[in-house]
Order: C-alpha cells, then sequence, then structure tokens
C-alpha cells in the first residue's frame, strides 16, 4: 500500500524534539546517533497514528533480543501483525530520496525477524492474541526537513 499522509498535530512535539537534537548536532558521532534514534522514534509515532487508522491495536513497541529487534508489534481483532519501521528524512521540503526508506531494510534484519516474532510469542510478560493470521510488514517514512511527512509506504508481508 502507498499513501500520501501529512504530519498530525500530535506528532508536532515529537518533531520538535528531533529538531533540538538535529540542530544541536555536530559531527561527532555521538550526536548523529541521537539525530537517527530521534528521527526513527519519529517514524515510529507516524507509522503507529498509521496503523491505528487502519483498525489496529500496539501490542508492543521496540521488542528486543539478543537476536534482534521488531519495531511495532500490533493486533486488529483478526491478525497480528510485526511491523518494521524504516525513516528517512530529506533536506529541502518537497524534495525525495532516490531510493525508498524500505530499500535499507537488510537482508540480516529480515533473516532475524521471524526469531523475534517466535520469542515475543511465547514471552510470558505479553499475552499474545488469539490472532487467526500473522504477517510481517514494513513502513517505510519519509520527511522533509520541518517534518512534514512526503510519503509513507506500507507493505504487507506474507502469512
Amino acid at each position: 500500500m502507498y499513501l500520501r499522509v501529512t504530519a498530525e498535530n500530535s506528532l508536532c512535539g515529537s518533531f520538535e524534539s528531533l529538531l533540538n537534537v538535529r540542530g544541536a548536532r555536530s559531527e561527532d558521532a555521538r550526536s548523529s546517533a541521537r539525530h537517527r534514534h530521534a528521527l526513527g522514534r519519529f517514524g515510529e509515532k507516524i507509522a503507529v497514528e498509521h496503523l491505528r487508522a487502519r483498525g489496529f491495536t500496539l501490542l508492543a513497541r521496540n521488542y528486543r533480543i539478543r537476536r534482534g529487534e521488531i519495531d511495532l508489534i500490533a493486533f486488529n481483532g483478526d491478525t497480528l501483525i510485526f511491523v518494521q519501521v524504516k525513516t528517512r528524512q530529506v533536506k529541502t521540503p518537497g524534495a525525495r530520496l532516490r531510493w525508498s526508506p524500505l530499500k535499507y531494510l537488510s537482508a540480516s534484519q529480515l533473516a532475524r525477524y521471524r526469531w523475534v516474532a517466535e520469542a515475543w510469542l511465547h514471552d510470558p510478560r505479553y499475552a499474545s492474541p488469539a490472532a487467526q493470521r500473522m504477517r510481517f510488514d514494513a513502513i517505510g517514512v519519509l520527511v522533509d526537513a520541518k517534518g512534514a511527512v512526503v510519503e509513507l509506504r506500507h507493505l504487507e508481508g506474507g502469512e
């Protein structure tokens, strides 16, 4: 699914914190890492709003084990989805990247995905819903320098 969306008011505060990190950004690796982390969190918030608009309830965020991490886990009463979110930022408003943010999903990430999902399903801290289907999705979010969403692409994976 390919959608164009605009940033929600509820996300503006998140992007302001991202801009604060970006504005204080220097060439050192630590501030660059903080910027990437803040951008990723902002993209995840946009993805959560997108999933909620499609009838999903968020069950877990950033579920991590030694083998990897799943950004979002959501359920709509029928389908349980494990979602990887990739976010990129363009420097000028209205610009586009040459590649979709989803291009940055690595083969090693995809290989670990099922291991992490299996761990979540057996984790006693979470109540696994009685899902009829399970799916592995990816959401790519592209934002401009001011925080406006340029595009959001949701790829629904196989069951």
